[in-house]
């Protein structure tokens, strides 16, 4: 198979690859734009940060398999991936520390003011009496919003700090909360107004998109800290900036709205990096999390060589629309499983789901097919026949 990595990545990803057998080809200058023209007949994709949209997937003649090298995949085009059946898989877990590490670090940074003054001391100016009125961070309120595996880590450093934590998800409940020793807030409202300081990690999605908008921010205490290591389109940035100026908001990001997508751009919004703490989408990019990545990227693409199926994967329909469950037991015989179909076909029903296991000695096998609507008893007499089939058994799914 041919793999094309768009993106920077480990070299140990590229040799490990090749041990598989794998036909790889490195272009880590491809952008959004340029990638459709490159990707030719690929069968796998791994991108980190570049952007897959609908241009390139319509582009690719062989495409099965598109890996996120890191958690998210708000840069991949979806929609269109499950137009053509292909797998989109990620890396979830693998960048945590380096995320919740970058989280405190510009927390602390924030608090303290480390840019302004790194600025004014390389310009040469010595502003001890300027920068000296750091709040600090012990005692005080944080919150986390989101708490998957970056939340909780983000806590547990927080809590290292001498801060009480507090946190709001969706899926969080009193009893989670009290397990992990984090208070426990209704709503994103209540979250925010208790805290010196918030910390945002939740996943891009439709329903998070400026989740944190002008309401939320006009909730928070003046002079609060905002810090956002997620996704930018979770928060609303005009409301951002307004609420910088007008509740004098201490804000660090690593993520940006519509921020670029390549190694090297223009960063267009002046007016925010002005006013903020900020890094450029480098949460995850640690020699640590590179390694770690790099090892799940592998690990997806020898289970999809050997099995067909990709782990991790994000697009797989969680629940089946099928509606009926055909047992076949048979004899592993050629054309069995062919003549099965064919029936089937014939009879206008579909195929949602399908599995053969092959026992051991591969005399026998068992098929499982989930169709979206039942045989006929004259159809199922029909299959019987066949004196390869020793039984066949149709249950209503529930």
């Amino acid at each position: 198979m041919k793999v094309l990595i768009a993106d920077k990545l480990s070299d140990k990803t590229v040799s490990a690859l090749k041990a598989l057998g794998m036909e790889v080809t490195v272009n880590s200058d491809l952008t959004a734009d340029k990638l459709p023209e490159a990707i030719d007949n690929s069968d796998i994709l791994v991108v980190r940060s570049t952007k897959v949209t609908v241009n390139t997937i319509s582009a690719a003649k062989n495409l099965s398999l598109i890996i996120r090298a890191g958690a998210g995949v708000n840069t991949i085009d979806l929609v269109a991936a499950n137009t053509r059946g292909i797998y989109v898989s990620n890396c979830p877990g693998k960048n945590t520390e380096a995320v919740a590490e970058l989280a405190i670090g510009l927390l602390i940074a924030a608090d303290r003011r480390i840019v302004d003054a790194t600025s004014d001391m390389r310009g040469g100016a010595w502003k001890k009496k300027e920068y000296g009125k750091a709040r600090g961070l012990k005692g005080r309120t944080f919150g986390i919003l989101g708490f998957g595996a970056i939340g909780k880590a983000v806590a547990r450093r927080a809590q290292s700090l001498g801060m009480k934590v507090s946190v709001w998800s969706r899926s969080l409940t009193k009893e989670i909360a009290e397990e992990y020793g984090v208070g426990y807030a209704p709503d994103l409202p209540s979250l925010v107004s208790q805290c010196d300081a918030v910390s945002i990690h939740l996943a891009y999605k439709p329903e998070t998109h400026h989740i944190v908008d002008k309401a939320v921010l006009d909730t928070m205490k003046n002079d609060a800290i905002l810090i956002n290591t997620s996704r930018g389109e979770v928060v609303d940035t005009a409301a951002l900036k307004d609420a910088i100026r007008e509740k004098k908001l201490r804000v660090g990001l690593d993520v940006f709205e519509n921020e670029p997508s390549g190694g090297e751009a223009e960063f267009t919004d002046k007016e925010l990096a002005a006013k903020v703490t900020a890094t450029p989408h480098i949460g995850a990019s640690t020699d640590q999390a590179s390694e770690a990545i790099a090892d799940e990227v592998v690990k997806i693409v020898k289970t999809f060589q050997e099995t067909g199926v990709p782990l991790n994967t994000v697009n797989i329909r969680a629940r089946s629309s099928a509606t009926q469950s055909l047992v076949v037991r048979h004899f592993n015989r050629v054309g069995v499983l062919a003549g099965i179909l064919g029936k089937l076909r014939s009879s206008g029903i579909n195929v949602e789901e399908m599995t053969n296991i092959i026992f051991e000695a591969s005399k026998a096998a068992c098929c499982t097919l989930l169709l979206d609507d039942a045989p006929s008893k004259e159809v199922l007499g029909e299959m019987e026949k066949d004196e390869n089939i020793i039984e066949i058994a149709l249950k209503p799914i529930a």
